[in-house]
């Protein structure tokens, strides 16, 4: 331990502890604005600097270790001129269009500037950068508002391993971009969003959709369908002022009637449809393996109801609910493709489903139908304009909007979201199991698949309590589990002695580690479940700002909570998803699902 003095203030910490976080454990309050707890720690921006009695210069507390006997100033007036003019000059590179810009009143730059009592800028001068970028679907890069922290270069590189982000150029012309003079939309960026959640100002945003969408609900011909992911529930009350986790799904649903759409449907139906799909799928490649190792039979392959197949089916499978993990699979590792599900994510076999199924229901022409998406993801808006997700010459999903936007159109709407009533989703494409709202969670989609499956084989539920797979919850990287097969069904009874093997991974770093094991030929795994951002989609890069592991482990809570609230906690139990496919899709990997549902992978270059 370290002693040390704040302020006048003794205080011990422990060894290697920097004075910033001596200086928080403490209540001790150093204006940041670079810093990013747990992530990002490199003193680019030196709002934070304090006074280290003996040291000639003001210290940098985000990177500066505590040294025992150390005395130290955090408000002396030295420091306090030191940061306001530090802060003019950030101010003087900087657009004043704060009234127009999105992040007004949640700026972290504007809020330092109240914090440190800011009431003028004295220097004027020529602005260093001054350019949008807007060629990606899904992120708009406005390097005018860049005040160079670097945070997105950090989580780029570091957390999600991705890298597409670094410093360009040097002193006045640095600027934050893939390299130069190269568009965010021609990299290998797999717009997860990630940089959006960290940059502190407007710097890096999500591209707008909603003018596109108030359009189509002013449109008298266009029936308006709107669906909502999991994870959209347990954030979007904090854009109102609730505590992370607040779970809103019923003043959500009341919203979006007031604000004109036709109908309002749950993303949570087809993760029910896609446990089914994808549970089904992951167990055809399980038999047929055996089945090309001669583990089994011709006649015991067809008491399960798969076909012989000439290809063995290759394992592990991976899931495929993530358009951000799907795009860095299709550059990174494009031969890993055929380990990939071939299921459509949730949202888009909604979409395919409202503009077959439900059309013919409601006798509307598929073209006639505008069908939006509320995602906790910003990669969702690339994944609408990839080809592959059109059905008889229409997309299945037509807008994607992020938690972020919907919070800005309710409050267009004029909507008193907190004094709204519990409203209800629509019939027939609303109804799920809490198996669906686990999506949302980093280990949900494997827990919610294994639920199923282990049903399906042994007729029993899974032997875990609350059925909830411990060992591949929480916010660890890579979190794996092994479920033995006892006592199967009759017809499955050559897997009884097999243990399935599965692992879960949130954010691409983890996702590269598993990769690199399949590239190698040495991963033990029949499954792996991948999300696109830490903690999955609670944390995706269209959620509610800030989303720090605290935040992520209070939304999971929730998740976890409305699962367990529900009477219906399995997949395979719910009533819709059996009357669909006896009205419409026939069976699990039928022809009608795997045209409807399924698609296909595009390898791409890395660069």
């Amino acid at each position: 331990m370290i002693n040390l003095t704040i302020n006048n203030k003794k205080i011990c910490v422990k060894e290697e502890t920097t004075i910033l976080e001596a200086a928080k454990q403490n209540n001790i309050l150093i204006p940041s604005l670079c810093y990013l707890e747990g992530v990002h720690k490199l003193g680019s921006c030196r709002v934070c600097v304090v006074e280290v009695e003996g040291a000639k210069n003001l210290q940098a507390s985000c990177i500066t270790p505590v040294s025992e006997g150390m005395v130290i100033r955090t408000n002396s007036d030295r420091v306090r001129r030191a940061r306001k003019v530090l802060y003019e000059l950030m101010l003087s590179d900087h657009p004043r269009d704060c009234l127009q810009c999105s992040r007004n009143q949640s700026c972290e730059l504007q809020k330092l500037g109240e914090l440190i009592q800011i009431e003028e800028s004295r220097f004027e001068g020529e602005k260093s950068k001054d350019f949008t970028d807007a060629t990606s679907p899904s992120i708009i890069r406005d390097n005018s508002k860049c005040i160079l922290c670097r945070r997105c270069v950090t989580v780029c590189n570091e957390v999600q391993g991705v890298g597409i982000l670094n410093s360009q150029f040097r002193g006045f012309a640095t600027e934050i971009s893939p390299s130069p003079e190269l568009p965010l939309g021609s990299a290998s960026c797999t717009y997860c969003g990630q940089c959006t959640t960290v940059c502190p100002v407007g710097a890096l945003k999500e591209k707008d959709s909603t003018k596109t969408i108030w359009q189509a609900l002013l449109d008298p011909d266009k029936t308006v369908i709107v669906q909502t992911a999991p994870a959209i529930r347990v954030a979007l009350g904090e854009e109102f002022g609730c505590q992370p986790g607040t779970i809103v799904t019923g003043k959500m649903v009341s919203a979006l009637k007031e604000m004109g759409f036709d109908y309002v449907f749950d993303t949570n139906f087809t993760a029910d449809l896609t446990i089914m799909e994808e549970g089904t799928e992951l167990l055809g490649r399980i038999v047929g393996s055996l089945h090309a190792g001669k583990v089994i039979s011709n006649e015991q392959l067809e008491k399960t109801g798969f076909k012989p197949s000439d290809n063995v089916p290759v394992l592990p499978m991976i899931t495929s609910c993530s358009p951000g993990w799907i795009k860095y699979i299709e550059h990174y590792y494009p031969e890993g493709i055929s380990h990939l599900s071939t299921c459509k994510s949730p949202h888009m076999m909604l979409g395919a489903l409202c503009k077959s199924y439900f059309a013919e229901r409601i006798n509307v022409a598929p073209k006639d139908m505008f069908v939006v998406s509320v995602m906790p993801c910003t990669a969702k808006k690339f994944e609408i304009t990839r080809p592959e997700m059109v059905n008889n010459g229409v997309p299945n999903v037509d807008a994607v909007i992020t938690t972020r936007e919907l919070a800005k159109m309710i409050k267009d709407a004029g909507i008193h979201f907190m004094a709204l009533p519990e409203g209800k989703t629509d019939h027939p494409l609303g109804l799920s199991s809490g198996a669906a709202d686990i999506f949302g969670a980093t280990g949900g989609v494997m827990e919610a698949a294994l639920r199923t499956v282990y049903e399906i084989i042994t007729g029993r539920e899974l032997p875990f309590d609350k059925l909830h797979v411990l060992p591949i919850q929480g916010l660890e990287r890579i979190k794996t589990a092994e479920l033995t097969i006892l006592e199967a069904k009759k017809e499955w009874a050559f897997l009884n002695g097999v243990t399935l093997k599965v692992a879960t991974t949130s954010g691409f770093r983890g996702a590269s580690i598993l990769m690199d094991d399949i590239r190698k030929g040495e991963s033990p795994y029949h499954f792996i479940e991948v999300m696109g951002c830490p903690g999955g989609c609670i944390s995706g890069g269209g959620q509610p700002r800030p989303t720090n592991d605290e935040v992520r482990k209070k939304r999971i809570q929730a998740i976890y909570a409305e699962d367990e609230g529900k009477r219906l906690r399995k997949s395979h139990e719910n009533p819709d998803i059996k009357s669909i496919y006896d009205e419409y899709l026939g069976k699990p990997l039928g022809h009608k699902s795997h045209e409807l549902l399924h698609t296909t992978y595009t390898k791409r270059s890395k660069f």
